[in-house]
């Protein structure tokens, strides 16, 4: 039987979507994507992971939370689009200070949701546009502050359909990762805070968020930031890398560099796979060749 079969045989008994030749160009923030060969949203844990025990190891497999840190080929992706839904979107008070959230919970939910319950340390998620997941495969952050500052211990499941819970001090992070494995799938994470009052927790998000607005764009088709910061290799910040390397006018078909901030690349409208990762892939080469400094990039490339 072939795998399509097979996946068309799993389909008839389960609740959850699973829908073939899926188009996923509008599944992420840069609105640029082709089809998938397939496109899977269980309905519950047990259904992912009775998927993964017959699929795992034979379907390459990408799993998409928020889309806001992407940018998918135009063509087929020969896969698995996994999306989790709201069945992993539940958020826990366990204690005082002490909070669990599903892996499709949003950032903003849950810096919202502490702030709720009287707990400080989570105003920074507010600034981030994406799920709890990808802030955990890639440690994201802002302002100072990134997810290994609050995680307790992450739940995940591996590719055989295994459940797993990892306490924070067996991982090694680093400046945007971690040294996880990449094919394990987050399920749910715990957090802690601290005590604050809701007022002066309210005040810290709304100082962040006007800190954002003021630096970055907004309400537009982007990937957020385009590469890391190069910490090991300059005090400068990357965007001052760029400003100072690529003429900020530079575009490829409809790939630009946003205006109000250089390390944001846009789709103005209808720009190609090709065309934004010709323009990532120039100016990484500006950059090296004016400062000799090689940047790596902070959103995914899922060819």
């Amino acid at each position: 039987m072939s795998e399509v079969s097979e996946l068309k045989n799993f389909s008839k008994d389960i609740k959850g979507k699973l829908i073939f030749d899926y188009d996923i160009k509008k599944m992420n923030w840069f609105n640029i994507g082709g089809v998938a060969k397939a496109y899977f949203k269980p309905e519950s844990l047990n259904e992912l992971i009775l998927f993964l025990k017959k699929f795992g190891s034979k379907e390459k497999i990408f799993l998409l939370g928020a889309g806001s840190n992407v940018l998918i080929n135009d063509s087929l992706f020969e896969g698995i689009i996994i999306k989790l839904g709201k069945n992993f979107s539940n958020i826990s008070l366990l204690s005082e200070t002490t909070l669990v959230a599903g892996s499709a919970t949003s950032d903003k939910k849950l810096s919202e949701f502490a702030c709720e319950n009287n707990i400080g340390g989570f105003e920074f998620l507010s600034c981030i546009p994406g799920t709890i997941g990808g802030g955990l495969k890639m440690n994201s952050g802002c302002f100072e502050r990134e997810f290994q500052n609050i995680l307790l211990s992450i739940q995940a499941v591996d590719r055989n359909g295994k459940i797993l819970t990892i306490p924070s001090s067996k991982i090694k992070f680093k400046y945007r990762g971690n040294d996880l494995d990449r094919d394990l799938i987050f399920l749910s994470a715990s957090f802690r805070g601290e005590v604050q009052e809701k007022q002066i927790v309210q005040n810290n998000i709304n100082s962040l968020k006007n800190k954002k607005d003021h630096s970055q764009p907004t309400k537009i088709k982007t990937g957020g930031s385009t590469f890391k910061n190069p910490i090991n290799q300059t005090k400068e910040k990357v965007w001052e890398l760029i400003k100072k390397s690529v003429p900020l006018d530079t575009k490829f078909g409809d790939a630009e560099i946003s205006q109000k901030h250089c390390n944001f690349f846009v789709n103005r409208n209808n720009a190609t796979f090709r065309d934004m990762k010709n323009l990532i892939d120039f100016v990484k080469q500006k950059v090296k060749s004016k400062t000799g400094i090689d940047i790596e990039t902070e959103i995914e490339i899922i060819k």
